[in-house]
């Protein structure tokens, strides 16, 4: 599985040619989330969650020596994933998905609202992140 989530990170960080062009980044309007990705192919995206507590969504695996439970992956089919990180940073997009607003990145839906930002792809899959819960299906 963390095999996976990081070949996912990889193709996120260095897509290059006519999927750059699909390229997106957003945040939520408390700043504290932020995603990355692409639509086409299916799609796939990357969330930070900058300040978190509670449960991890998925137990932190022996092989991450870095930071666990702050990034998050999903691609157009699949299961999500968290992957293992450095310590996340805050940024300043100028797209801020607004509470209430829900947009398509090729077949992953992902809706922001004041509980937090819930991302799905086509089979159903994805995850929901906010300050005081983060959870994976």
């Amino acid at each position: 599985m963390i095999t996976r989530c990081f070949l996912g990170i990889l193709t996120l960080t260095l897509t290059s040619g006519a999927a750059l062009a699909d390229g997106f980044g957003f945040m939520t309007p408390s700043g504290n989330i932020y995603c990355n990705g692409y639509v086409s192919g299916g799609g796939a995206i990357g969330c930070t969650i900058v300040s978190r507590s509670g449960e991890f969504a998925l137990p932190k695996p022996a092989s991450c020596a870095g930071v666990w439970g702050h990034e998050f992956t999903l691609e157009g089919s699949g299961p999500a994933c968290m992957t293992c990180g450095e310590a996340p940073k805050g940024v300043d997009y100028s797209d801020i998905a607004d509470y209430g607003a829900s947009a398509d990145f090729g077949d992953i839906t992902c809706t922001s609202e004041r509980t937090g930002l819930t991302c799905r792809n086509k089979t159903g899959r994805g995850f929901f992140l906010s300050r005081r819960k983060q959870e994976i299906w």
